[in-house]
């Protein structure tokens, strides 16, 4: 056999993973094989692979008869729309995925090669947890991997899709990155499983119930996108890395304009009721502002009193932020609270201008909340606003009640330009609760009651409930009609490009956690 025909043949060994009859069966259960996922997730024919022929090295328990070429992972480097990402590949076939030390090295081969060169590293997630045969070694190369995880966060974009199992230890380095796939039905995340949460709580629970991707998308918040079936999630991750930009020092590519930025907003006066009390779905604002209607909302099952996602403006990637009035009345919770700071960090470590939409009641009342911690959590999001650098323009189109008025991206943290609709109200609360405290004494001398209370509310929300005090004070710097909000934000946004802020010197802020 020549030098040729050995390379060919170990080429053919490596692509058979864990075998031919492991493939089939992977196929058989309705799963891509690893080759197969990073095939739909990257350009056609850019893939190039490195350490295909590393294998194991561990030789007890008779493993030193059980090699496999690549030993697991398929790694190596391609492209999304042209642009350069890492990616490793997680092969099920191979001891079930298992992370040996070899794979632990291939892993954080690639991830230090996407620092360097300033590259998204992508992880196709499809692993039994830690290789039992190798101990030690195999919790070392998970602790590697976290530390690199950690190292990059805020430097690179670290994507994780959960293809299949992934438990255990095997759950911190997808939970350290900044966005979760999963694929509904098959894939799941759990610290301990069914099993063992039966035999310490006595608590019976299936994978799907325990860790799948509904439950973590909508109860748990791990996961940030679930979608029907692996190719959908691999385009969805080809989505959003359209929107992102290649590494911290970078900005996000820019698209291709044909929205023009001065077209009137027509569906946005529709939309918001003329009774504030009235709910209405802030997407829909969303949508008839940014470029061509399109909004790629992240966490959408989960928290639904907040939205937030990408769009661009005049073809700019911007991060959005809304309340939604649709769910608890867009009140601030924990959740909500949460969700939003995440967003809005991720954004500002990567260059992307932050664009927020509030219609804020306060922040949800209630002994579950309080004793969860909403103090903490909701100073989360302040926190994260008040340390944000990126330009950010917040427009207000109906509610901005008591403290949650602060936290979302006012003036007083630093907002660059705030907008208000006429019908916003911007106040220290709602005039109901307002006029209770402020003329208690005069409703109850009243001989009508009711009436009296009426004529209070009809005072202070005529004072009050509209964004012109606010105005005057130079809180406010536009009063604008909803159809001009798509020209006044493509404006503003532009004048902001060169935006340079810096904030004190210091190794870290304390982030309330």
């Amino acid at each position: 056999m020549n030098s040729t025909e050995k390379l060919a043949q170990k080429n053919q060994q490596a692509l058979e993973g864990g075998g031919k009859e492991r493939l089939a069966k992977q196929k058989e259960n309705g799963r891509l094989t690893a080759r197969e996922r990073i095939d739909v997730l990257l350009d056609p024919g850019s893939f190039f692979e490195i350490d295909r022929f590393v294998t194991h090295r561990c030789t007890d328990f008779e493993m030193a008869q059980k090699k496999f070429l690549g030993d697991g992972v398929v790694t190596g480097f391609g492209t999304i729309d042209g642009r350069k990402v890492y990616v490793f590949s997680q092969d099920f076939t191979v001891f079930g995925g298992s992370l040996s030390g070899a794979v632990a090295n291939k892993i954080c081969k690639i991830m230090d090669l996407a620092v360097k060169a300033g590259c998204p590293l992508i992880g196709l997630n499809d692993s039994g947890g830690a290789r039992i045969q190798e101990g030690v070694e195999s919790l070392g190369g998970y602790a590697e991997i976290f530390w690199r995880n950690t190292q990059a966060s805020g430097v690179i974009p670290q994507i994780s899709v959960i293809l299949g199992p992934c438990a255990g230890g095997a759950v911190y380095s997808p939970a350290i990155t900044d966005f979760i796939f999963m694929v509904e039905n098959t894939s799941y995340m759990f610290v301990t499983g069914p099993d063992v949460i039966k035999t310490v709580t006595h608590e019976s629970v299936t994978k799907e119930e325990l860790g799948g991707a509904h439950t973590h998308a909508s109860k748990s918040g791990v996961c940030h996108f679930a979608y029907p079936n692996e190719v959908s999630t691999l385009n969805a991750v080809r989505e959003l890395v359209a929107y992102l930009p290649a590494n911290n020092l970078d900005v996000a590519p820019a698209a291709e304009k044909r929205d023009p930025s001065d077209r009137d907003c027509a569906k946005i006066a529709g939309v918001i009721p003329q009774n504030s009390r009235k709910p209405y779905d802030m997407r829909a604002v969303i949508t008839d502002v940014v470029d061509d209607g399109r909004f790629f909302e992240v966490h959408k099952d989960f928290a639904g009193n907040m939205t937030v996602g990408f769009a661009r403006l005049d073809g700019r990637t911007i991060g959005v932020i809304g309340n939604q009035p649709a769910v608890l009345a867009g009140c601030l919770d924990i959740d909500a609270s949460t969700k939003a700071a995440r967003f809005v960090r991720f954004c500002d470590a990567f260059n992307i201008p932050l664009l927020t939409f509030v219609d804020v009641p306060g922040f949800l009342p209630g002994t579950n909340q309080e004793f969860g911690g909403i103090i903490r959590h909701g100073a989360k999001l302040l926190y994260a606003y008040a340390e944000a650098t990126v330009p950010k323009v917040a427009v207000i189109t109906r509610k901005a009640y008591g403290g949650a008025y602060d936290v979302m991206s006012s003036k007083h943290i630093r907002a660059d330009f705030n907008f208000a609709y006429p019908s916003a109200e911007i106040a220290v609360m709602g005039a109901e609760g307002a006029v209770n405290i402020l003329y208690k004494r005069e409703i109850e001398a009243a001989k009508d009651k009711d009436s009296e209370r009426k004529k209070r509310i009809a005072e202070y929300e005529e004072v009050f409930a509209n964004p012109y005090k606010a105005a005057e004070l130079g809180y406010i710097d536009a009063v604008i009609e909803p159809a001009q909000t798509r020209r006044a934000l493509c404006q503003a946004f532009d004048v902001l490009k060169s935006k340079r802020e810096r904030g004190p010197a210091r190794k870290h802020g304390n982030l309330p956690l």
